[in-house]
């Protein structure tokens, strides 16, 4: 089977940065570099989509300069990617929720999907203000006052941007062998590859490296 939806836990941006003497910041910002080198990789090995944990709802607790240090990151880098992941007839999907974000990242968000919109090739989502236990939560308030039940279908149909399809293969960067939360409706079934480089390390080469060991496992889906 192909690797369709690759679904990428970024961690270790501050360990990066504090291991080189650098504030934590730079780690967020050497982060960026290494989303570009993945989503060339990824377009490289044939991959459709590609999703990135880049903020959890959890990670508002974090210190409010580092937090507004990344909403201001989102707010100046989201546009610019957006015009390059075009040239590469990409497109853009912001999942997560709206709350606590400001009007003005919120309609950043939606003019970069807006811009990338009629782009067919890479589909590159940014899990932002994300919370696997939210999706569910607000998609199953969804399903009730749409379809009035319950059920995985339902659901399915109301998480964010449902166009977007079950995660093949989840790789968590850092060494840290947890999910946090990351889609867990959409990764039920995924595999899990822990690896120990730090985001900031990862490059394009290493998508070549994901696919090999995915093409190595045997999925059965409970078969």
């Amino acid at each position: 089977m192909s690797l369709v939806h690759l679904g990428v836990i970024a961690d270790g941006n501050r360990r990066w940065a504090r291991e080189r003497g650098l504030p934590t910041i730079e780690g967020h910002r050497k982060g960026l570099d290494a989303i570009e080198a993945l989503v060339d990789g990824a377009i490289e090995n044939g991959i459709k989509y590609i999703s990135f944990y880049v903020f959890s709802t959890e990670n508002w607790g974090r210190s409010e300069a580092e937090v507004s240090y990344i909403m201001k990151l989102a707010e100046t880098k989201i546009a610019k990617y957006a015009k390059k992941l075009k040239e590469k007839n990409g497109r853009m999907l912001i999942l997560g929720s709206k709350n606590r974000i400001s009007p003005k990242l919120a309609s950043i968000f939606e003019k970069a999907e807006e811009t990338t919109k009629d782009c067919d090739g890479i589909t590159v989502c940014f899990c932002f203000n994300y919370g696997g236990e939210l999706e569910i939560s607000d998609a199953a308030n969804k399903a009730l006052e749409a379809d009035g039940e319950i059920t995985p279908e339902t659901i399915r149909k109301h998480l964010y941007h449902p166009e977007v399809p079950d995660i093949d293969m989840v790789v968590r960067t850092s060494g840290e062998e947890r999910i946090s939360g990351f889609m867990l409706w959409r990764s039920s079934y995924a595999e899990f590859l822990f690896v120990k480089k730090y985001f900031p390390e990862m490059a394009k080469d290493d998508v070549a490296d994901i696919v090999k060991e995915y093409e190595k496992r045997n999925r059965r889906f409970g078969k």
